[in-house]
């Protein structure tokens, strides 16, 4: 197993899988400046490390995944300050969308603010049953900055964002499951067990294929059907032009598993 150290991440890869612990347990692992950073800096390290094919986020503790920004930063922000910290915000969560491995949100706890900005930037959300989310930063005269206001919309639609970014109301798990938000809900103390079950059996999958998808859910997304659809063509044809597609389709008629011997695999190989 590998290990990583920062000033408020512990971060571990075990068996491909990363495990990213958010660790201010003091501020319930609320965001501040020094923790985007770090966050920037691990999952740089993560989009080039061949040894990692899937990551799972979590916070440190059972109290809270991320309880939100850190409010004595926002205090200090004026309208300058507070445009340029949202946009290093998006930066970041931008940086964590568009990870070409799986990225899994396992909500323990408070999941507030920045935090549920956080897990909306997660490819797929499990949450434990103590799981609370919301966007309250209305009640401090905020709106969310690091892309609630668009991410949220499109995850549960218009309505349900909408209801909880002008009443800043907190739901519970069971809420967030009903609504779309989250994927699934589990016990407390299955919840990494859960993810990292999850995280092995899409690994078990062709890696390239993997971040063929994600590339086109991304890239979908802000997009008409129709050019959506000839971006999916696109992408199609390059995952057609790979040794895993011919494994996979020669498995598949041989009745057998394939063996992928996609990015993440091959480089495995050549150390």
């Amino acid at each position: 197993m590998r290990t990583e150290q920062y000033a408020n991440l512990h971060l571990s890869v075990e068996a491909g899988v990363a495990l990213l612990q958010i660790a201010r347990p003091e501020a319930l692992n609320a965001l501040d400046a020094r923790l985007l950073d770090e966050l920037e800096a691990a999952f740089s390290s993560l989009r080039d490390d061949p040894e990692t094919g899937a990551v799972i986020v979590t916070g440190a503790g059972e109290k809270a995944f991320v309880a939100g920004a850190d409010i004595k930063e926002l205090a200090t922000l004026d309208g300058v300050a507070g445009r340029a910290m949202s946009l290093r915000g998006q930066q970041v969560f931008s940086q964590i969308e568009s990870l070409p491995k799986p990225v899994i949100a396992a909500v323990n706890g408070y999941c507030l603010g920045g935090g549920c900005e956080l897990a909306l930037a997660c490819h797929i959300r499990i949450a434990s049953e103590n799981a609370r989310f919301g966007q309250p930063e209305v009640k401090l005269g905020l709106i969310p900055g690091y892309g609630g206001t668009q991410r949220l919309p499109r995850l549960v639609g218009q309505g349900r964002a909408l209801e909880l970014l002008l009443t800043g109301d907190v739901v519970d798990a069971r809420e967030a499951d009903r609504i779309g938000l989250v994927n699934r809900v589990v016990p407390e103390n299955e919840l990494l067990p859960y993810c990292r079950e999850l995280a092995n059996k899409i690994m078990a999958n062709a890696p390239y294929a993997l971040s063929l998808v994600l590339e086109a859910v991304r890239a979908g997304a802000s997009m008409p059907l129709e050019r959506a659809l000839l971006v999916e063509a696109g992408l199609f044809g390059l995952a057609c032009a790979t040794e895993d597609m011919k494994e996979g389709t020669k498995a598949f008629l041989e009745k057998r598993k394939p063996v992928f011997r996609g990015i993440v695999n091959r480089q495995r190989e050549e150390r």
